[in-house]
């Protein structure tokens, strides 16, 4: 009985989307101690609510396509786990609820460490989060999920990271959030790819429906190559140290990613091909964290 609980409990998280809460919060830390020692509670406080933050929206998102009559048992992913776990949507908001109520209480304690302004931040990324999934029009309904997730979970959550570590706000965390948010919008685009079938049924009209499937997968494989090629010239630019270049490392493995949805129509090769691109972003994140510590060093 416990471990049913558990296994349910693990799908609602979604684990392999929180590596877009996870690593922005590394890239930040890993900036922010190039300037200022890292403040170890205040770091692991936004660890944790950031991961909560984006735990909370995937279960307000299985909430609200229930509601919308959007899910169903032969879906691909760990999506739609109130119907095919038969869990109670009101249990799924409670959970929510109460996953987004900690959150708050972490961000308390980390503006009472830093400043009061980085409330403001939070809010607004919280207000993103209902708004993607919940309100008349949500966000992931639209060709907009991708660039909107893109910019509130890589180069919002890496500035306030730095922030909170640093107390100051300069250009080098903007540009380095760069590839970190082309790559979260990558794992949306490539979420939205394995569910197009699913999606274009449900009345949704994501990125891949609008602009096909063939050039939604030439758009990932575009996106990929931008957030390779950041890091070099913003090392060039001095803006990042050499030992950044680590990241490069990932790119043979990513290139594959791009193949795999062309050449993959059953639900467990499109799953793998997700986790593939979720693994790219945590790859490249704690890579490039390594090279912030190794410049430091």
């Amino acid at each position: 009985m416990h471990v049913h609980y558990v296994r349910i409990g693990w799908k609602l998280l979604r684990p392999p989307t929180l590596t877009a809460s996870i690593t922005p919060v590394l890239v930040g830390a890993g900036l922010a101690i190039q300037q200022h020692a890292l403040r170890v509670p205040v770091f692991i406080a936004m660890l944790v609510a950031a991961m909560l933050i984006q735990a909370a929206a995937n279960m307000l998102n299985e909430y609200y396509d229930f509601r919308r009559g959007l899910d169903n048992a032969e879906m691909v992913g760990i999506a739609g786990t109130i119907v095919r776990d038969n869990v109670s949507p009101r249990n799924v908001l409670v959970i929510a609820l109460s996953t987004l109520a900690t959150s708050l209480l972490l961000g308390v304690y980390i503006c009472a460490s830093s400043s009061w302004w980085v409330a403001v931040a939070g809010v607004g990324s919280m207000l993103f989060m209902y708004l993607y999934s919940g309100g008349p029009f949500p966000i992931s309904y639209t060709p907009f999920g991708e660039i909107t997730a893109g910019v509130i979970m890589g180069p919002v959550i890496i500035a306030i990271t730095y922030f909170t570590q640093t107390q100051t706000l300069s250009w080098t965390p903007a540009l380095a959030s760069l590839p970190i948010g082309v790559l979260i919008g990558a794992i949306l685009l490539a979420n939205n790819i394995r569910d197009i079938e699913h999606d274009r049924a449900g009345g949704r009209k994501t990125l891949p429906i609008v602009a096909g499937r063939r050039r939604a997968i030439r758009i990932l494989g575009a996106a990929f190559a931008l957030a390779f090629l950041c890091v070099p010239v913003l090392v060039l630019a001095q803006r990042l140290p050499a030992w950044t270049l680590l990241t490069l490392l990932m790119a043979p493995l990513t290139a594959r990613v791009p193949r795999l949805f062309a050449t993959t129509r059953t639900h467990r090769e499109l799953q793998g091909a997700f986790k593939a691109t979720s693994q790219t972003l945590i790859g490249f994140g704690i890579l490039l964290f390594v090279g912030l510590l190794l410049a430091k060093a």
